[in-house]
């Protein structure tokens, strides 16, 4: 940091003390830490370049975010089948009802007891500490809702919305985490650029799990786009239940949704300098490593119907390394003097008003 930029601070929901080291050794942090190891490798890599306080409470809120995402969907074996004990639509209804009874809890303080409730009463300090609006997490189980009930998606907008729901919520919480250092006069920028990097994440993994979602009978891709490309969604359902290679113009429309998401991820790099210093390799790391999926799919001809686009880990690490030598380069903390732009800033920004985040 330059000495003509100002102090870190919080954004204007979240508390000014630090992160509390109070998690440090109990059970509770261990049983986050356990959960995010093993359904989350790319965070948990990630995670462990973050400062110990927000390592310990970014553990706690992601386990929070996933676990919840597991008892919607089943726990998912990550190779492009549907899990084993993918749960029906009126059991995962059931689930988010509980789900936003486990939420309420959370936010009257009131968690739970037991080994069954560590991971709520891990989020509840975290909510304690950082005053997170309940809409925010919320919405996650709104998104949740709109998986279980196999909602459609006409137009980009309503495929933002979602993409808001269930990744946008889960980059504005670990800002809250975080904390910032733009003057208070700009601090929406930083929300708006970690919704961006969580859009970005989402269209990626929409892009990727094309076959998988369609065996679910879910089809993200919006019907805006698939008409562009002379395709429905009973075209794309069809063409998953085939086994056969995608038509090009299905892999048309995948191009397309990963080209929007680079630009995202490109809107989103101009808010990783806007973070805590400590916090910025972590980030980094995550979008590059994401990022790669994109370009995994793409070399192997935007099929994303017979087989999952993988990163190994390996090539994981070589992007951690790659994270860590861009955050070297001169300029590379120095957030831009001039106002950012992203590519739907008006929309993620409604969205971010109504989660009450933004005034």
């Amino acid at each position: 940091m330059t000495k003509s930029e100002p102090t870190p601070s919080r954004g204007p929901l979240v508390a000014t003390q630090k992160p509390s080291l109070t998690l440090v050794g109990s059970a509770d942090l261990l049983l986050c830490r356990q959960h995010i190891a093993r359904h989350s490798r790319s965070f948990y890599l990630s995670s462990l370049l973050l400062p110990r306080p927000i390592r310990h409470e970014a553990w706690a809120l992601y386990a929070f975010c996933r676990q919840a995402d597991d008892a919607v969907d089943g726990d998912n074996p990550g190779d492009a089948t549907v899990p084993v004990d993918a749960p029906s639509e009126a059991a995962q209804l059931v689930a988010v009802a509980g789900l936003r009874k486990r939420l309420a809890a959370v936010y009257r303080g009131e968690p739970g007891e037991g080994r069954g409730h560590a991971i709520d009463r891990a989020f509840a300090q975290v909510v304690t500490r950082t005053r997170m609006p309940q809409q925010l997490p919320s919405r996650l189980l709104d998104g949740m809702e709109q998986d279980a009930r196999g909602q459609h998606y006409p137009g980009w907008e309503d495929l933002y919305g979602y993409c808001f729901n269930v990744a946008a919520t889960v980059g504005l919480m670990m800002t809250c985490v975080m904390g910032h250092k733009l003057p208070a006069s700009r601090q929406a920028e930083v929300l708006l650029r970690a919704a961006d990097l969580g859009v970005a994440m989402q269209l990626t993994n929409i892009a990727r799990d094309v076959g998988e979602d369609a065996r679910r009978g879910r089809v993200y891709l919006p019907e805006e786009l698939l008409g562009q490309h002379g395709l429905t969604r009973s075209a794309v359902l069809a063409e998953a239940a085939s086994q056969q290679p995608p038509s090009a113009a299905l892999r048309a429309v995948v191009a397309d949704l990963l080209e929007r998401a680079d630009a995202h991820y490109a809107a989103a790099e101009q808010g990783i300098a806007m973070l805590p210093d400590g916090a910025q390799w972590a980030i980094r790391s995550a979008s590059r490593i994401y990022q790669r999926i994109g370009r995994v799919l793409r070399a192997q001809g935007l099929d994303s119907l017979r087989r999952r686009a993988r990163v190994s880990g390996l090539h994981k690490l070589g992007w951690v390394v790659v994270a860590y030598l861009v955050g070297l380069l001169p300029g590379a903390r120095r957030w831009s003097q001039t106002p950012t732009l992203g590519p739907a800033d008006g929309l993620l920004g409604r969205y971010c008003r109504e989660v009450g985040v933004l005034d």
